[in-house]
């Protein structure tokens, strides 16, 4: 039974990541050159959408990035 909790477990992280992975990708090709307010904004709002928890400090690196390079790394949620 554990195993199957581990898998279900690794299995949730990897939906996470993906979930993550496409809201930052989205957003980048929404609000490349957007103000970082807006930017941050429809970020937080999609990774909440996808149930995902960012720091506040990861949105705000990650919209400075959109902004500033039209691509952001996206962080590790899993």
């Amino acid at each position: 039974m554990s195993d199957q909790q581990s898998t279900g477990g690794a299995e949730e992280a990897d939906a996470r990541q993906q979930a993550a992975d496409y809201v930052v990708e989205r957003t980048e090709s929404w609000d490349e050159g957007a103000r970082p307010e807006t930017v941050r904004e429809d970020l937080e709002e999609g990774l909440a959408e996808a149930e995902v928890d960012v720091d506040a400090g990861e949105l705000d690196r990650m919209a400075q990035e959109i902004h500033d390079d039209g691509s952001a790394e996206t962080p590790d949620v899993g």
